[in-house]
């Protein structure tokens, strides 16, 4: 698997060069990871983080203003080459789901998922359709009924002319 992502660096907050984040992964898990890799620096720790609504405030070591929290900007957290993350039952890394083949309970092939657009209420699948078209799923138990990331399958139940969309 790749190095996994854990969110994006939007802004420098304050003076004391904390920085806002938009997160990839529910806010909670933060609170398992000691170092994080900013871009593909060296990794430095976690000093402290803070839910602030739909954002992660966070501290790293090294940062310690405004300016050094400006440089930054616009860039991906990473957890460190090697560490995993355990994010419990039903959950995914999307590195893991990218490339899976979307099928219908009965087997028939409705695409191959192509990305997953992060929301703040429900994430979407978006699915190139062996046509070259493609649709988006809302990411929800009610229509993704089984996930098999060791073999690459997602199988779905949609409602009828979802596809069609």
């Amino acid at each position: 698997m790749s190095r996994i992502a854990l969110g994006k660096i939007t802004a420098p907050v304050g003076i004391k060069g904390e920085v806002r984040v938009y997160p990839y992964l529910d806010q909670a898990r933060f609170s398992d990871i000691e170092k994080v890799s900013v871009g593909n620096a060296a990794p430095v720790r976690l000093v402290k983080f803070r839910a602030d609504k739909n954002m992660l405030v966070i501290k790293l070591e090294g940062t310690d203003d405004r300016n050094a929290a400006e440089e930054l900007r616009n860039r991906e957290l990473f957890l460190p080459d090697g560490e995993t993350l355990d994010l419990g039952e039903d959950n995914y890394f999307i590195e893991e789901l990218i490339g899976s083949a979307v099928k219908s309970p009965s087997g028939e092939l409705l695409g191959v998922l192509k990305d997953v657009i992060s929301r703040s209420f429900q994430d979407l699948y978006e699915v190139e359709k062996p046509d070259g078209g493609s649709f988006l799923i809302p990411a929800v138990k009610d229509l993704i009924s089984d996930v098999d990331i060791e073999n690459k399958v997602i199988t779905v139940t949609l409602p009828e002319g979802l596809t069609d969309l």
